[in-house]
C-alpha cells in the first residue's frame, strides 16, 4: 500500500528534521565545549596528538555548520556546511583508528557522519543548489 504523496511529503519532513538536529545541528554543543575548554575534548585531541588551539578552530566552525543547519534559504553555504561536516567526521574516525583507539571511539564520529549524509540526503528542494 503506496503512501498518500502528501503523507509522503511529510515524514520526509519529519525524517530530515530528526536527521538534522541528530546530526548537524547537534554540531553546537561539541562546539560549545571546544570553546569552553572543556576537559573531555581537551584530552581526547591530545591523546590524538593535536595541538590545544585546534579546539577553537574547531568550535567555530562547528558551531557556524549548526547554525547554517538550521537557517532558511543559503543552499550553497549549506552545501560547503555538508561537506564541512563530512571532512571533519571522518578525519575524527580516521584519527582515532589511526592513533589505534578502540573501535567504539571510531565509530562514534561515524555514527553522527550517518545522521548528517541523512540531513543532505533528506534536505528540503529549497536547501539544494
Amino acid at each position: 500500500m503506496a503512501l498518500e504523496p502528501e503523507k509522503k511529503q511529510k515524514l520526509r519532513t519529519i525524517a530530515y528534521w530528526v536527521a538534522t538536529i541528530l546530526g548537524p545541528a547537534s554540531f553546537v554543543i561539541g562546539g560549545v565545549l571546544f570553546l569552553s575548554g572543556a576537559e573531555h575534548p581537551s584530552t581526547a585531541l591530545a591523546e590524538l596528538g593535536y595541538p590545544p588551539y585546534l579546539l577553537k578552530i574547531l568550535g567555530v566552525w562547528k558551531i557556524g555548520g549548526a547554525i547554517t543547519s538550521v537557517v532558511p534559504g543559503l543552499p550553497r553555504l549549506k552545501e560547503w556546511m555538508y561537506a564541512g561536516f563530512f571532512f571533519e567526521l571522518t578525519g575524527a574516525a580516521a584519527s582515532h583508528a589511526l592513533a589505534g583507539q578502540p573501535v567504539g571511539k571510531v565509530l562514534q564520529p561515524v555514527l553522527f557522519l550517518v545522521f548528517v549524509l541523512a540531513s543532505w540526503a533528506l534536505r528540503p528542494a529549497s536547501r539544494r543548489v
